[in-house]
């Protein structure tokens, strides 16, 4: 069970990183990519972030571009949480596809809905 302190820290980071991914994927029509969740570790030092995109095609693509440019990502969070926090972590991104399974099982339940 995670501490008070670091749930807020967690919120801190997904909320930062949502803002950062809005404004690059305005950029890029089409595309959405949201923060389902984040986790940092008690020491701080590391934060497990899973990322939902829409179109779940091209999430694979898009999870590589972000882990090739992760020390911008992680810049620009510092940058905007320098005043909240003395470090930033570690990031590491995960997709989330959680609702793609959901859509699978429901597909296995309803086969007459394709």
């Amino acid at each position: 069970m995670q501490s008070t302190r670091l749930e807020k820290i967690s919120r801190l980071v997904q909320k930062e990183l949502s803002e950062i991914f809005r404004l690059e994927t305005a950029k890029t029509h089409g595309v959405i990519i949201s923060v389902s969740s984040v986790r940092v570790s008690s020491d701080l030092s590391v934060a497990r972030v899973r990322l939902s995109v829409f179109p779940s095609e091209r999430g694979e693509e898009l999870l590589k571009n972000i882990n090739a440019n992760v020390r911008a990502v992680r810049a620009e969070l510092a940058q905007r949480t320098r005043y909240q926090l003395r470090r930033t972590p570690e990031l590491t991104f995960f997709l989330d596809d959680s609702l793609d399974y959901i859509e699978h099982i429901d597909s296995l339940l309803h086969p007459d809905k394709q």
